[in-house]
């Protein structure tokens, strides 16, 4: 029966088809003969903080389909080995290719496991980033506006006395944002009251929420619901009547990128506050696409679920 899932299996000049030119017979003597060369000693012989291969596609089988998600993995090398092992990554990749995953954080986990078992390493370091579908409902029509979200799943093995694996989460939401200060200064010119919104410049803007996960979550579901909580997200499909709201909603309730990046994080307090433990690692980074500027604005976050709570406490 032929295969019409959309993989190609190659032509006949494939690895599947070939007629090999050298016997089996003298591929296993080679192999059992022959100098192991990443194993031998550098000429130089000064350890290597990370070492691997980047911009690689890898495949997931994740509930929405086979995704496609851009990939990092790296290793540290020791002073006394000359270089990594890269087939063993490639294979480690494969082995994982007809796997179902419930979301890529579960992949990067098994991933990292699998590489630092094929290598001489203390640390195994691998990211994942790509785009999944969303479904959102425009604000008037309620249409449904086919959208995607930006995820990221990042994986750090250390080996000690016992491994210890770390799983940070991260999706990054697209949404507008308004100039607080035109909008200020048009209302001294104007004398309008406080209630009617007034002209501003608003601007494209990025904000990227990243968790260490703990005990499965958070879930990415729960990210972009934190940061739609917090922002004016935007659609692909907007009918007239959806994007007078949408324009409406943003201005007024203007932000800074400083106010979407601290929104963000006092969500982070709401929603995990309760189940995440304040030892776990916050990061949120926005970037506004400035549209009367030739600059572009970045804001970012680095902090612990601890701290988070003890500003909400104050």
């Amino acid at each position: 029966m032929e295969d019409f899932s959309g993989v190609l299996r190659g032509s006949k000049k494939s690895g599947d088809d070939i007629e090999t030119l050298i016997p089996d017979s003298e591929h296993r003597r080679a192999l059992k003969t022959c100098i192991d060369i990443p194993e031998q000693k550098p000429s130089f012989s000064l350890p290597i903080n990370d070492v691997g291969i980047c911009r690689k596609t890898v495949w997931i089988n994740l509930p929405q389909g086979k995704i496609p998600f851009e990939t990092e993995v790296k290793v540290d090398l020791p002073s006394s080995i000359r270089g990594i092992h890269m087939s063993r990554i490639e294979k480690a990749i494969a082995e994982l290719y007809n796997k179902k995953f419930v979301d890529i954080a579960e992949y990067t986990e098994n991933l990292v496991k699998s590489v630092q078992t094929g290598q001489k390493c203390s640390k195994a370091f691998v990211k994942l980033s790509g785009r999944i579908p969303m479904v959102q409902k425009a604000p008037a029509t309620r249409l449904s506006s086919m959208d995607s979200i930006q995820i990221c799943a990042i994986a750090e093995l250390m080996k000690r006395k016992e491994s210890v694996c770390k799983i940070l989460t991260g999706a990054g939401l697209t949404h507008i944002t308004a100039c607080p200060c035109t909008q200020a200064y048009n209302r001294v010119l104007s004398g309008k009251s406080e209630w009617m919104p007034l002209p501003t410049h608003t601007q494209r803007s990025i904000t990227w929420l990243t968790i260490e996960r703990h005990r499965a979550r958070p879930t990415y579901e729960e990210l972009i619901l934190c940061l739609k909580s917090s922002l004016h997200s935007t659609y692909d499909l907007l009918k007239r009547p959806d994007e007078a709201e949408l324009v409406l909603l943003a201005h007024n309730a203007p932000q800074f990128v400083e106010d979407t990046a601290r929104e963000t994080a006092k969500e982070v307090g709401i929603r995990f506050g309760d189940f995440l433990p304040e030892s776990v690692f916050v990061k949120i980074e926005s970037y506004s696409l400035e549209s009367i500027h030739n600059h572009d604005v970045q804001c970012r976050i680095k902090t612990t679920m601890g701290e988070i709570l003890k500003v909400m406490t104050v």
